[in-house]
C-alpha cells in the first residue's frame, strides 16, 4: 500500500508562501525546533525567514504536510498539480491573490481560478 506522505510546492520564497498559504488552507506554519535551527546555522543559514524548506501542518484532523521548497527557477509555465479550496475569493485578492478566470467565465465553470502571490494556480470554490 502507498500514502501520500506530504505534497510540495517549489517557489522562490518558502517563508512568504508558507505564511500567505497556511490561513486559506486552515493549516499553521511548523516551528523550528532548537535542533532545526542548529541545522539550519550548521548549512549557514542564520534566520528561519532563510530556510529553504517550510512545512505546514494541519490545524485538526489529520491531512498531508504542506512543504514550501526553494529553488532556482522563475515559475514558467501552468502548474501541473493545483490545489482546490473552498473560500471567499475576494478576501484571497485582498490578501495577495490574483484572479485569472472569474466563475462562469470558462464554461460549465462554478469556480475561480487565482494564482498566489508567486503565480501557482489554485480553484476556488464557494464556501459550502
Amino acid at each position: 500500500m502507498t500514502l501520500l506522505k506530504a505534497v510540495c510546492i517549489d517557489c522562490g520564497d518558502p517563508w512568504r508562501l508558507a505564511h500567505w498559504w497556511a490561513p486559506v488552507l486552515g493549516y499553521r506554519v511548523r516551528q523550528h525546533t532548537e535542533e532545526d535551527r542548529a541545522e539550519l546555522r550548521e548549512r549557514g543559514i542564520q534566520r528561519v525567514e532563510d530556510d529553504p524548506e517550510i512545512a505546514l501542518d494541519p490545524l485538526e484532523g489529520s491531512g498531508p504536510t504542506i512543504w514550501f521548497n526553494k529553488v532556482p527557477e522563475e515559475k514558467a509555465v501552468k502548474n501541473r498539480v493545483h490545489l482546490d479550496v473552498y473560500g471567499d475569493m475576494d478576501e484571497l485578492v485582498a490578501r495577495g491573490g490574483v484572479v485569472l478566470y472569474r466563475t462562469g467565465e470558462l464554461p460549465g465553470t462554478s469556480w475561480a481560478i487565482l494564482a498566489d502571490p508567486e503565480g501557482n494556480e489554485f480553484c476556488v470554490f464557494p464556501p459550502t
